[in-house]
């Protein structure tokens, strides 16, 4: 009777540290249900995670319209019926100015780069601001403000801007704004699920990010053709209305309502058992270093209950495995992000589709990654080795990235088929690296318990991925205009580099698994 009671709380009082909805709810619930009894943890864990994710899945939300309206700003003339007004041998009657020239795919690819590289440098210091600031205000603010950029974009059409500096400022400031989404949403989670295996959890959680590519995608290619601003002001209007939910009910960690996730009791030993520690426990690399626990550097620790100062930068980029995953995701992130920005513009130009058809079918590419973040953190769940998760993936992205180039214009089913297989493979191991390991290696245990390092361990990484991120587009948008083919050489290219910079820790993993599993098996008695 006593466990129960301690189990289950009676929501019948009112946090003060609580956010204003919640408190609200809490009030509502004293009045009309004052004996309704519910499992306190699971309720705020289950509304972390729902929030969480419709916040990030905003942010992509607002990123993806630029991909699909590409496709209009600049596009072959020849294939349309001009007006009676159009000047006799006027070859960019139709595209938006100050995109009617040949090499608008550099001016597109600007456009990415200004985004992606103002994210990139502003992640480092957003991660850091944030460790010092209530995350709730935090996210709310920069959805805020990322949803104003986003319509700013869209009003350039509206008011006939036709200055590419005006777009120029607009992308570097949303990419500045939307920096404070990444840090906040993972430091948020990892607060709520400390003791928990964060490989599916994460893995399942990360498909906000495909689903609000899909979304963007879906909204902006509906408009794309009659009224491009509107594929910019709606996804803007949806960012605006969840930060809005987000400041009146998301809890940045437990301690606002009175909760804590550390599920170790007082009298029990700091140490875990054999089983225990097999259980949840994955070791990257050389942090493994036998049984001594002053020496052990377990990816996936539980995390002390006592808080420090937040962390500095050199700190955090001493914990092992940082520098070598953040490397990785640079990569990664290159490849994904060059499909995020260009896969709709590369399908118009490879097949006979029209911008919103081809806006339509990459979005296989994100129903993909969906799949790939969920199987990558159940994988690493079971295996207990991340980095030979993402060098497996890695090693079967590349050919079917050349499969995908080579054969996926012939009919549209094959088309899906293998674009669904590559986003499975590309952001199967960029989501794990930015999620659950982040979240780990920003509770490692050479931190000696400070719990204020995760918003700045996960800017670290994020934001080397980030300048990959920015690398690639903008590379791809001036070596797309002399052959398509030389785009996917370099995306292969960087998949064999990420998977290179993985290889020493995966393969110290193996020799893990394989000492695990002889201690493991039974030992011969010899009788004699």
């Amino acid at each position: 009777m006593r466990g129960n009671c301690l189990k289950y709380f009676k929501m019948s009082g009112v946090n003060r540290d609580a956010p204003i909805g919640v408190q609200c709810l809490q009030k509502l619930n004293s009045w009309l249900c004052p004996r309704f009894q519910i499992n306190k943890l699971l309720w705020y864990q289950a509304s972390v995670l729902i929030l969480t994710y419709f916040t990030y899945m905003t942010y992509h939300l607002t990123r993806k319209p630029i991909s699909v309206v590409k496709s209009v700003l600049h596009q072959n003339c020849s294939a349309l019926t001009p007006p009676p007004d159009v000047r006799p041998g006027d070859d960019q009657w139709c595209n938006w100015p100050p995109f009617n020239t040949n090499d608008a795919n550099t001016l597109l690819g600007t456009l990415d780069s200004a985004f992606l590289f103002s994210y990139a440098g502003a992640m480092f210091v957003s991660g850091m601001i944030a460790e010092r600031v209530d995350l709730r205000y935090f996210l709310s603010f920069g959805m805020l403000v990322s949803a104003v950029f986003c319509y700013l974009f869209g009003l350039g059409r509206t008011l006939d801007v036709h200055d590419i500096s005006f777009y120029l400022i607009v992308q570097a400031g949303a990419g500045i704004a939307q920096t404070t989404g990444w840090p906040g949403t993972v430091a948020i989670v990892g607060k709520w699920f400390g003791n928990a295996k964060k490989g599916l959890i994460f893995g399942l959680w990360n498909s906000h990010t495909s689903l609000g590519n899909i979304l963007g995608t879906v909204m902006a290619a509906e408009y794309v053709e009659s009224d491009w601003s509107l594929s910019f002001v709606y996804p803007a209007l949806v960012m605006g209305v969840v930060a809005f939910l987000v400041f009146l009910f998301l809890v940045p960690e437990p301690k606002n309502v009175g909760l804590s996730t550390d599920r170790q009791s007082p009298n029990r030993p700091s140490h875990r058992s054999d089983d225990e520690e097999e259980a949840s426990q994955v070791i990257v690399g050389d942090q493994y270093q036998g049984d001594d626990p002053t020496e052990e550097t377990a990816l996936l620790s539980r995390r002390s209950s006592r808080s420090q100062g937040a962390v500095s930068l050199t700190r955090a980029l001493a914990i092992p495995g940082v520098i070598e995953f953040s490397l990785s995701l640079f990569f990664a992130k290159l490849v994904s992000y060059t499909f995020l920005y260009w896969l709709p513009l590369y399908i118009k130009s490879s097949t006979t589709l029209t911008p919103k058809q081809s806006g339509e079918l990459s979005t296989s590419f994100d129903v993909g990654g969906v799949v790939g973040a969920a199987l990558a953190g159940l994988l690493s769940d079971c295996v207990g080795a991340p980095a030979l998760v993402c060098a497996a993936f890695y090693a079967l992205a590349a050919p079917a990235l050349l499969a995908y180039q080579s054969w996926g214009a012939s009919s549209y089913v094959l088309n899906v088929a293998l674009l669904v297989v590559a986003g499975v493979l590309v952001n199967g191991p960029y989501a794990l690296i930015t999620t659950a390991v982040s979240a780990e290696l920003g509770t490692h245990s050479s931190l000696a318990g400070d719990s204020q390092a995760l918003a700045t361990v996960t800017a670290i990484i994020d934001g080397t991925g980030s300048i990959g991120a920015a690398v690639g587009p903008m590379v791809a948008g001036i070596v797309s205009s002399g052959s398509w083919s030389t785009v996917f050489y370099m995306l292969i290219a960087c998949d064999l580099m990420a998977l290179m910079l993985l290889v020493r820790i995966a393969k110290v993993e193996i020799v893990k698994i394989w000492q695990d599993r002889r201690l493991s098996s039974p030992r011969s008695v010899r009788i004699e």
